[in-house]
């Protein structure tokens, strides 16, 4: 190897975000995934956001979906669990298979699929109620035969939120700090007893410490629910990760859209990803 070459794999090698694993490490290939995506093409308008994605999402896993900013992250995240068909004008073609059933099956309901895979936003977005409604309300109106009180608990201990505000319990939401708030929407995710838990950059507009109680509680919480993460931070990615597919925008064609490159074992991609996009993305060579 020319001095040269070493030099760059060197260069390269320092820049790559430490990769922690938590754990026995991820089996490369998966048993029983949750959801298996099928040359999805999906479309708003004329425009297509993504083309020909490939992917298998495990079981109380972690995964983490990177790449630059454009790329589709947040619209495939997002059709995990139909959300998009909210928007006019959206359109998909491909297939998604949840629990081993197409979510596009005319006998699964949008809202039933919604209730199973829950979503946390970018920033928090509590109810303008107090703390406690805002875990109530969604059991009350999905009508869960249930003890409300114990559930209100129940959901804010499993956040990380009972010791901080069981004494406030009928204060309004926004009287909580912005780490608070994105645990209290996460504790309205559980609520209703999902499956699975989408978050777009949950902890984006958090300082370090509130980030570090969401990483923390990801990590917590992967015991009972299958987390789907989008993330722009490479270091928050390694560090609770079990699984990272990374997204990048081809534009061969004329026309910016978004792919997956490659996905594989957290600890594979960050230090040996097989395709050289990837590298040059996870060591800030562009993105």
């Amino acid at each position: 190897m020319s001095e040269q070459t070493t030099s760059a794999v060197t260069e390269s090698q320092a820049r790559r975000p430490e990769v922690t694993t938590v754990g026995p490490p991820v089996p490369a290939e998966m048993e029983n995934p949750v959801f298996v995506v099928e040359n999805l093409d999906f479309y708003y308008g004329s425009h297509q956001a993504l083309r020909g994605v490939n992917m298998k999402i495990g079981r109380n896993e972690i995964t983490a979906l990177i790449g630059p900013s454009g790329c589709g992250k947040t619209t495939f995240l997002r059709c995990l669990n139909r959300l998009n068909d909210l928007i006019a004008g959206t359109r998909v073609r491909g297939r998604i298979d949840f629990a081993g059933k197409p979510i596009y099956d005319p006998s699964l309901a949008a809202i039933e699929l919604r209730r199973r895979i829950g979503m946390v936003f970018q920033k928090p977005n509590p109810f303008p109620k107090s703390i406690y409604d805002n875990i109530a309300i969604a059991p009350k109106v999905n009508g869960m035969k249930v003890n409300m009180d114990d559930l209100v608990e129940e959901c804010l201990t499993r956040a990380a939120l009972w010791d901080e505000v069981k004494g406030k319990l009928k204060a309004s939401a926004f009287s909580l700090s912005g780490g608070q708030q994105q645990r209290l929407c996460i504790a309205r995710a559980i609520a209703v007893k999902p499956e699975v838990i989408l978050m777009d950059e949950p902890a984006s507009a958090l300082d370090p410490l509130a980030t570090i109680r969401i990483e923390d509680l990801m990590s917590e919480l992967k015991k009972d629910y299958t987390i789907v993460v989008v993330t722009h931070n490479m270091q928050q990615a390694a560090r609770v990760s079990d699984r990272t597919a990374f997204f990048n925008v081809d534009d061969s064609q004329g026309v910016r859209t978004g792919v997956l490159v490659e996905m594989g074992t957290t600890h594979q991609i960050f230090t040996s990803p097989t395709d050289q996009r990837t590298d040059d993305y996870i060591t800030g060579r562009f993105g």
